[in-house]
């Protein structure tokens, strides 16, 4: 079972894992543009940035943040090749919709790009459904909502 930690997105550990999905990101896909995450976006009640740890090595990275006081919203949710296929994308997944949900938040929105179709697999299997586009984010072509269990 991985363990999470609340990292800032400026620590070191958590750069190399943002670094990783970025290149990820814009390898193949020319027109894409990289946002890196204010790290005000990330702490205290506007939400929070997690570093997987499996045996002391980190694994995973992703992070919430509130858009309003009902709804956050999934940002970088990365898993490291070597831990892929394991459930460990599903796991963080629930981890920061438990943490959204200690946030406040009723409701957690995502978007992802259609070359994305292991990531779109997993939103649809873990709840989630297609909905039109809450952002203006360039790089999405896909939108996704879940509303989650009353605490």
């Amino acid at each position: 079972m991985p363990e999470y930690r609340a990292t800032p997105t400026t620590d070191p550990t958590a750069a190399e894992l943002l670094d990783e999905y970025f290149a990820l990101r814009e390898h193949g896909m020319s027109s894409y543009r990289t946002f890196r995450p204010d790290p005000a976006l990330f702490t205290g009640d506007a939400g929070v940035f997690l570093v997987a740890w499996d045996g002391g090595n980190p694994v995973g990275c992703g992070g919430i943040r509130m858009l309003d006081p009902a709804t956050a919203e999934v940002k970088h949710l990365y898993v490291r090749p070597e831990a892929r296929g394991t459930g460990l994308g599903r796991a963080l997944l629930g981890e920061l919709e438990r943490r959204a949900a200690v946030l406040g938040a009723t409701a957690v929105v995502l978007d992802t790009n259609e070359r994305l179709e292991a990531a779109q697999r997993l939103y649809r299997s873990s709840g989630y459904s297609e909905v039109e586009p809450y952002n203006e984010n360039p790089n999405a072509t896909h939108w996704f909502r879940k509303e989650l269990p009353a605490q």
